[in-house]
């Protein structure tokens, strides 16, 4: 994801790095070497000449704060603006979700619109799995585009993978069929409809009236517009399109990690003032993430984004799965079993190389170098031995070696070289524990079984009082009738 600019801003932070103090020289160098950077990410010539001015101005007038190199000042001002250029408040709640309008009294209803080769179908999808998963939502997908062919077909195999109802009706024209399937979600307990309406190859009168059409007839609570975010200044243009015929809610930007240049993320909303609410990084179908500009910022001048790897790892592994793998290791329990459920919780997170380029300073790591084919190697190796062999493979002779690299299709010195490194990283586990480094698992496990006594005493305490109340019932019955038995009331 942004490449190539990334790598432009990396050189030149490297360029400042060296200066005492910020000058108008240098200052005039940078936002020169900037606006180059920006043109050739593809972003318009207004957007780009308006961010380095305002660049500029801030630099100049910048004091330069005690024990902060001057390079470094400079970086955290372009990062600012830039943050400031594309940022909407209050687009993003509390838990880092998407802020949406939902509604109480019908279906929320989100319209996707934009040209052919965007992307919408899928990014439907995506959607719908991102508001069932955040949100508990019950998502209806309808497919709108009677243009396209196999269209309808598409979005449907879309919703089968993702376990989502499809609307659909080939027959009727694309307004009817959005109207009739507002009312088909109420009836059948549907909280948000997602219409996935026609493209085009580019704008024109009839996509405009039928998608207007739609908006009219569905009242919309959102209306998406989805562009490729690999076609820059292009997407911005059809995006302003939509914007003058449509009542845009926010822009959903997919392809973001094919090779994008960045231009349409920059620019989107200085061109239209509408904001990006979601980029799509991935070809699956949770390859959806709430845009926030910080992060991309972060991305776009090469540093890194550490907060959504952590997302990504905490997604893909919770804090209880790695400290009791934690403890696992220390405890010398670890197998190749759990190793490989590491493997397949790592390849969850996506590519080896997107997931290092969010680390800051990666840039300098030859990243063309990652083998991402080595991973599929060690799996294939450990799921050619058995339950047993995987438990311990310190048992593993001559005859069951050939018999794991035939099965695995690789090498005996492949084999004998991930049980080597298997083994040096339980002994150097070993020789931490040995150091007392051991204190994080330790107080976890005693931490949980505290919680669990704790809880099993609540329990008990609840169960008590439970007993006593029914007692106090009962008591309180037998007096009565003790008193009406003996005429005592």
């Amino acid at each position: 994801m942004f490449d190539n600019i990334s790598s432009r801003f990396t050189d030149l932070w490297r360029k400042l790095s060296g200066s005492d103090k910020i000058t108008e020289e240098n200052v005039t160098e940078a936002v020169r070497a900037i606006r180059t950077a920006l043109l050739e990410a593809d972003v318009s010539l207004k957007v780009a000449k308006n961010f380095t001015e305002r660049v500029r101005e801030k630099a100049l007038g910048a004091e330069v704060l005690q024990g902060v190199r001057p390079g470094e000042q400079f970086v955290k001002i372009v990062h600012d603006e830039l943050i400031r250029m594309m940022q909407e408040e209050g687009t993003v709640d509390e838990q880092g979700r998407a802020k949406m309008k939902f509604r109480s009294d019908r279906p929320t209803v989100i319209l996707m619109a934009g040209l052919q080769g965007a992307g919408k179908t899928t990014t439907c999808g995506k959607l719908a799995l991102y508001l069932k998963q955040k949100y508990k939502k019950n998502p209806m997908l309808v497919a709108a585009d009677l243009q396209r062919p196999a269209a309808v077909d598409q979005l449907e195999v879309v919703g089968k993978g993702i376990g989502m109802s499809v609307f659909a009706d080939r027959t009727a024209s694309p307004p009817d069929v959005c109207a009739r399937a507002v009312t088909e979600a109420k009836k059948k307990g549907h909280d948000v409809v997602i219409l996935d309406t026609a493209g085009r190859l580019h704008v024109d009168d009839a996509l405009m009236k039928e998608v207007q059409d739609i908006a009219r007839r569905t009242q919309p609570d959102e209306v998406f517009f989805v562009c490729d975010g690999m076609t820059g200044q292009d997407a911005v243009k059809s995006a302003k399109a939509f914007d003058e015929q449509l009542p845009l809610t926010g822009a959903i930007l997919t392809k973001l990690d094919g090779d994008s240049r960045g231009g349409a993320v920059m620019t989107v909303r200085a061109i239209t003032g509408k904001p990006i609410r979601f980029i799509g990084v991935s070809e699956k179908m949770d390859g959806l993430e709430v845009f926030h500009a910080d992060r991309i910022a972060g991305r776009i001048l090469g540093m890194g984004d550490v907060v959504s790897l952590v997302e990504k790892a905490q997604s893909a592994i919770n804090e209880e799965q790695a400290l009791e793998l934690e403890q696992k290791l220390l405890e010398d329990e670890f197998t190749l079993e759990d190793f490989l459920q590491q493997i397949k919780a790592i390849r969850k997170m996506g590519p080896m190389q997107d997931l290092l380029k969010m680390i800051p300073g990666a840039q300098d790591l030859p990243l063309d170098q990652v083998n991402e084919r080595g991973l599929d190697h060690v799996e294939a190796i450990i799921l050619s031995m058995t339950p047993k062999e995987r438990r311990l493979p310190e048992q593993l002779n001559l005859s069951r070696k050939r018999r794991i690299a035939a099965g695995s299709g690789r090498s005996q010195d492949e084999l004998n070289r991930l049980l080597k490194s298997f083994e040096q990283m339980r002994e150097m586990v070993q020789g931490l524990k040995s150091q007392g480094l051991m204190g994080k698992a330790a107080a976890w496990k005693l931490g949980r079984d505290k919680k669990k006594a704790a809880k099993q005493q609540m329990k008990a305490i609840k169960s008590s009082k439970k007993r006593a109340k029914a007692n106090v019932r009962r008591a309180a019955g037998d007096m009565a009738a003790f008193r009406r038995e003996f005429n005592l009331d």
